[in-house]
């Protein structure tokens, strides 16, 4: 879980950077967050979305190090394009003061303040094959990701976008992504991982063009060591969240009505039949899984709004009454569809040198979760249902 010093896997943490983009964001993008239920009920700054990538050494000068260090510039410049991934969360201008959690959670913003996503570097004692091949592979790859429950005291101050890279001991490493559920929905947007991975493989391709000292400036090896294999970097991961695995995560694809507009009461209408698709297609393989799943009566939607903003609700299954033709007519507009939507699989660092292994996840959270995300593609309007359905 990216602890410092030993844990049970010998998960090493070596080092700590802010990457920011690599120009001053203006103007300042802006998410608003609102909440319709209180912090009782539901806590929206909960949660995150994980994206596991494995790589395979891909030649003798490969390595994680190495790609962490190309990182602080190819990901300074993806973040042009999503300069939210680098924001901080802040509390509205007002003439008042919010009286309960209630107002809070009704008056947050996301701001792109340029405070930076955080990249971990950390090293594994086990070869790649080793780790994928182990029988507790499910709860280990926790360790490969980093997440830091957002304190709600100091939320100005905690990233909402996390990058962990991990050396194993073959030369493999993997990446570990880990990103706000309030953020989740623009990892699907423009295909931020793809344009990440062309401009990390152009700034790659262009240093070995060059004679000269091959390595980027931010270069772990290339910084003088103390020899005693422990971790230098100060004990702030101590407190450090796990991102537990909360449950089997199911995608669908939804074609918008022509007719009907999108509205609150359209999406949860749409994010309960997937969820009882989701229950029903995961009800025989769960018959085999020791991780039976849970039948909640309620569920947290996560709801991308006009103008980039975002609402989060507390929705009873039961509280929840479909209109005809949704109930019926949406039921054949819903395919099913997966991560791989987001050719993650095919996200390559190095040029010729795809994933060996992808993993995803919704970590640290309780309960059914489900992401609403609108888009429209060729003049098509399309919304992504991502459903959660949590484990005992």
């Amino acid at each position: 879980m990216g602890n410092v010093g030993p844990n049970p896997s010998g998960l090493q943490i070596e080092a700590l950077l802010s990457v920011s983009p690599s120009k001053f964001t203006e103007p300042r993008m802006v998410r608003r967050v609102s909440s319709s239920s209180s912090a009782t009920e539901l806590d929206p700054l909960r949660g995150c979305l994980n994206l596991l990538l494995y790589y395979n050494q891909a030649c003798e000068d490969d390595s994680g190090w190495l790609h962490a260090g190309w990182i602080k510039e190819s990901l300074g410049r993806a973040l042009l394009d999503q300069p939210l991934f680098c924001g901080r969360l802040r509390l509205l201008q007002s003439t008042t003061t919010p009286t309960d959690h209630h107002d809070y959670e009704k008056r947050l913003e996301i701001v792109s303040n340029d405070g930076g996503i955080r990249l971990i570097e950390a090293r594994m004692p086990l070869t790649l094959s080793q780790f994928l091949d182990s029988k507790t592979k499910e709860e280990a790859e926790t360790e490969l990701v980093f997440w830091k429950d957002i304190d709600r005291e100091y939320a100005n101050f905690c990233p909402l976008f996390y990058l962990q890279v991990t050396n194993f001991e073959c030369g493999g490493y993997s990446f570990g992504i880990s990103c706000s559920l309030l953020l989740a929905d623009l990892l699907f947007k423009e295909n931020f991982l793809k344009r990440w991975a062309e401009i990390h493989n152009n700034m790659i391709c262009s240093s070995n063009d060059v004679a000269s000292d091959k390595s980027p400036i931010f270069y772990l090896p290339a910084f003088k060591r103390d020899g005693s294999g422990s971790s230098s970097v100060p004990n702030v991961f101590s407190t450090n969240s796990p991102s537990k695995k909360s449950g089997q995560t199911m995608i669908f694809n939804v074609k918008n009505s022509d007719s009907e507009p999108p509205d609150n009461y359209y999406y949860s209408s749409l994010a309960l039949l997937c969820v009882e698709k989701a229950e029903s297609k995961n009800c025989e393989t769960n018959n085999n899984n020791n991780n039976n799943q849970m039948d909640l009566d309620y569920f947290s939607l996560f709801v991308t709004e006009p103008e980039n903003n975002i609402k989060v609700e507390k929705c009873s299954k039961f509280g929840i009454v479909k209109p005809k033709p949704l109930s019926l007519e949406s039921k054949n507009k819903i395919t099913c569809s997966s991560w791989d939507e987001i050719e993650a699989h095919k996200v390559e660092f190095r040029q010729g040198n795809p994933p060996r292994h992808v993993s995803n996840w919704i970590g640290s959270v309780s309960g059914q979760i489900v992401i609403a995300a609108p888009f429209s593609e060729n003049g098509i309007s399309e919304t992504k249902i991502i459903v959660t359905i949590p484990y005992y």
